[in-house]
């Protein structure tokens, strides 16, 4: 009895191809001189997969929404940076007040996070954290 050096291999895998598909596949594998189940594993193990990314315009308008809002977040940041740099300025009696101002601040990027993430999490994507 004739014993072969080979992995011993229990899982079949079963697949459906039109003629087209099928008239490829034999054409690809004709010049190599191999079955059709090691080309197969061959292509598997050689293979890069590229994922098909699928965006919907919805995903696009909620993005851009989404910019648009934490663009104006920035926006509001900025000018009660401003805000609290004056008030700074005039010393004692506004002291309390630049520090509820730099709170607010605070507060206004704390939002902007959360909003990014929520965002990121429903789009499941996780560029969006960086718009």
């Amino acid at each position: 009895m004739k014993r072969y050096n080979t992995p011993h291999r229990s899982r079949v895998v079963k697949t459906r191809l039109t003629d087209e598909e099928y008239a490829d596949f034999t054409a690809r594998l004709a010049p190599y001189g191999m079955s059709q189940s090691e080309f197969i594993r061959q292509a598997i193990t050689r293979a890069t997969i590229r994922p098909i990314v699928t965006v919907s315009p919805v995903n696009d308008e909620l993005l851009a929404a989404v910019g648009k809002l934490t663009a104006e977040y920035g926006r509001i940041g900025g000018n009660l940076n401003q805000i609290a740099r004056y008030l700074n300025e005039y010393g004692v009696p506004y002291n309390a007040l630049s520090c509820e101002v730099r709170v607010a601040i605070s507060d206004l990027a704390a939002l902007k996070f959360e909003v990014l993430q929520k965002v990121g999490e429903a789009v499941g994507n996780i560029q969006t954290y960086q718009l």
